[in-house]
């Protein structure tokens, strides 16, 4: 089956890595980012099974609105038996998601590789 273009817009780039779908986030994540972003967000959590990884490593600002796509994106891909990781490092946006109990929910991994479930990146060995 023919894969579709990977988006690439001015807050959403989306890749594929190691049979995971990567959303990476850019920039500041308001009202008008997520209208942006919701598009392709939605494609991609409606799939059964899906692989997901959430890339917040780009991110300079991150309000309520990027969490109720965090929020949807959890729940779309959990009612179809799919998988999400967060990547984030960000401190603010690391204090929203453990103030919210959203770090909970979906916790935050350091790194790609680490969402990836590479083993040289949680042990530090190669």
């Amino acid at each position: 089956m023919p894969q579709e273009p990977a988006p690439f817009t001015r807050h959403l780039r989306v890749y594929q890595d190691r049979g995971y779908t990567v959303l990476e986030f850019r920039g500041e994540i308001d009202i008008a980012a997520s209208m942006e972003i919701l598009p392709c967000l939605d494609r991609v959590t409606g799939r059964p099974d899906a692989r997901l990884v959430i890339d917040l490593s780009r991110v300079d600002f991150f309000d309520c609105s990027g969490l109720r796509l965090l929020y949807r994106a959890r729940s779309r891909v959990l009612d179809r038996g799919g998988q999400l990781s967060l990547v984030c490092t960000h401190p603010l946006t690391l204090r929203v998601l453990r103030v919210t109990g959203l770090a909970r929910l979906l916790p935050p991994m350091p790194t790609l590789d680490a969402a990836l479930g590479r083993p040289e990146a949680t042990s530090g060995t190669m």
